[in-house]
């Protein structure tokens, strides 16, 4: 006996604007049968092949402290930091730069709520690099 991840959820003061936000940056879409709109206080989203899900939910409490938990995101096309100009672009904030002159490393970035995520190097980058 086992258990799956259903989906990931985060808490937020807006489901709706997070959701769209989020769906932007991902590529991410919502359920033609059960879109999601304004006042929502649960919006949903997923990946186009359905095997990933977002949850947003809105609590009353803001954020205090770093999460326990975030999401990693590697750019599908282009370099680490073309994809971190566009989210930046787009609205996130830079929290901690961790790239390391030979190219390794990550970014820190905060949603427009400062849930903390990370953009790493592409699979293309990594590939490049390896002895």
């Amino acid at each position: 006996m086992s258990s799956y991840v259903s989906h990931t959820t985060v808490d937020c003061a807006d489901a709706y604007a997070l959701s769209r936000w989020w769906q932007a940056v991902l590529d991410y879409r919502e359920d033609p049968d059960d879109p999601n709109e304004p006042g929502h206080e649960e919006c949903m989203i997923s990946s186009a092949d359905g095997r990933h899900r977002l949850l947003f939910i809105e609590v009353p409490e803001p954020k205090q402290v770093k999460n326990r938990i975030h999401l990693d995101l590697r750019p599908a096309d282009g370099t680490r930091d073309a994809e971190l100009a566009r989210l930046v672009g787009h609205g996130a904030a830079v929290v901690a730069d961790r790239r390391n002159a030979d190219g390794t490393g990550w970014v820190v970035l905060a949603d427009p709520e400062g849930n903390e995520f990370c953009i790493l190097r592409s699979e293309a980058e990594v590939a490049d690099r390896q002895p």
